[in-house]
């Protein structure tokens, strides 16, 4: 059974760590054909907070998101593989943050074609959201061992 528990983290771990790597050895000096992809939805989304909620965030450079974003998922991903909480709540950070940004199905009329395939992309990754809550929680739930104690002997003089 612990093998079957690996390989099925190594495969779930595999998306998030060959993006990573996709990402990174497309990176160069200004982040990238990833950072030329975010920028226009990162605009958007951040339009959208602020016409909602009225909160200003400072200005940040899309190169940055993108470091942050590999860092979250390559470290968060061999965490993941070897078993860690603090791993899936790495890649849980980078679901949270990405996914609103990266598939804003919420910018488009529902009966365009891009809402819908923004829609289901959304809805994947909601749903790897749910397979890290569902590691957290039973990673967390699972008792740890207690040393044995050993049985006390009476002593007979």
């Amino acid at each position: 059974m612990a093998f079957a528990s690996f390989l099925g983290r190594v495969l779930f771990a595999s998306v998030f760590i060959l993006s990573a790597y996709q990402e990174f050895s497309e990176y160069g000096v200004d982040g990238g054909p990833a950072a030329k992809a975010l920028r226009p939805k990162f605009d958007d989304f951040m339009h959208q907070v602020h016409s909602q909620f009225g909160f200003h965030f400072p200005e940040i450079d899309i190169k940055f998101l993108v470091a942050a974003a590999v860092a979250l998922k390559g470290i968060g991903g061999i965490l993941f593989i070897l078993g860690s909480s603090f791993g899936a709540f790495l890649l849980l950070l980078h679901q949270m943050i990405a996914t609103p940004i990266l598939y804003d199905f919420y910018n488009y009329d529902s009966e365009d074609k891009e809402f819908i395939q923004l829609f289901i992309k959304f809805t994947q990754h909601m749903a790897l959201s749910g397979a890290l809550l569902f590691f957290i929680g039973m990673k967390n739930s699972i008792p740890r061992r207690q040393p044995k104690k050993k049985a006390l002997k009476t002593k007979t003089y």
